[in-house]
């Protein structure tokens, strides 16, 4: 996607000029390294793209764009410390690179910066720029807890995990389209809607990603296949298997969770959760709430054309290889 490209390459030179103090070098190097571990820069993305679906141009939004960058990446630092991450994009995280306490302190400044970065907008649009930040990283933090809290249980119920991966993940999605309908003076709305288009063609794209870590085609995925099935880690495809499976299959499902060939483990569970229905009954799930996503967008009362980028957008998301 070309345009996407030229926004992200846009990004990344704003984000490299990103002022940090030069001491103490223990705290604002790994910020300066992180930040240029580079990434897709969507939800910056986002911001702009909001912006100008209502008519802002994408200049007027940048350091709102900056904030939720730097914002994610400050929850990415503190993630991979409570996963015990040792990489990140194939680099070492802060943490393993420095220490953990380097890691919490830096990336502490980072939440920080994000409201710098944040207040930079016209006051006229900082109270609910504010509001829709502060509601935003709350929920992220009660997503990431639900998560972990997720470890330790048998019980997991479908919705929940729905719920688990709204608030993780396609909160702050949402929260990057709404700042930029914002700063271009949507209605009430119109700000719902986008938020919502945010919101539910994240959950698509989560769900997306659980299925690709297991069916992904190894050579185009980019990381390990099957990672989630060897860390036994909740996900749609696993509660799906789970809810539709027989006794047998529960059974079998059982041993494999502490099967120790991690190739057999993988190649096994593919075949049942094929077998079960689970894959199928996932991308039914997923395109359910793409199409809730496309129906948000939609309802926009804005001229059909202006929205062609972010539906170029949502196509591009949910149509990564097998």
């Amino acid at each position: 996607m070309q345009d996407l490209a030229l926004y992200s390459a846009y990004l990344e030179k704003e984000i490299k000029a990103i002022d940090f103090p030069q001491s103490p070098a223990n705290l604002y190097e790994p910020l300066r390294y992180f930040l240029s571990l580079g990434g897709k820069r969507m939800r910056p993305i986002l911001t702009l793209l909001g912006a100008e679906l209502f008519g802002e141009p994408k200049e007027n939004a940048l350091s709102a764009a900056l904030s939720v960058e730097v914002f994610h990446n400050f929850t990415l630092i503190h993630d991979d410390i409570m996963d015990e991450a040792p990489l990140r994009r194939n680099k070492e995280t802060v943490h393993t690179k420095w220490n953990q306490n380097i890691a919490i302190l830096s990336g502490d400044v980072l939440f920080v910066k994000g409201y710098q970065l944040l207040v930079k907008q016209r006051p006229e649009h900082l109270q609910p720029l504010i509001e829709l930040f502060n509601k935003t990283a709350i929920e992220v933090c009660e997503g990431q807890q639900m998560d972990m809290d997720f470890e330790t249980r048998k019980d997991v119920s479908i919705d929940e995990y729905i719920e688990m991966i709204r608030l993780k993940t396609s909160v702050l999605l949402g929260c990057a389209l709404e700042m930029g309908a914002v700063i271009g003076n949507a209605t009430e709305s119109d700000r719902k809607h986008i938020y919502n288009f945010g919101q539910n063609i994240g959950i698509a794209f989560q769900i997306q990603d659980d299925i690709l870590d297991l069916f992904a085609d190894p050579d185009k995925f980019g990381k390990q296949v099957g990672g989630d099935v060897i860390s036994n880690k909740k996900t749609l495809l696993n509660l799906q298997a789970f809810l539709l499976a027989s006794e047998e299959q529960k059974q079998i499902l059982e041993k494999l969770s502490v099967e120790r060939n991690s190739e057999l483990k993988i190649e096994e569970t593919k075949s049942l959760y094929e077998k079960i229905g689970a894959r199928a009954s996932c991308e039914k799930e997923m395109e359910n709430y793409h199409a809730k996503a496309m129906t948000s967008l939609e309802a926009i009362t804005v001229n059909d054309n202006a929205k062609e980028t972010l539906i170029e957008l949502a196509n591009f998301l949910m149509n990564r290889e097998l």
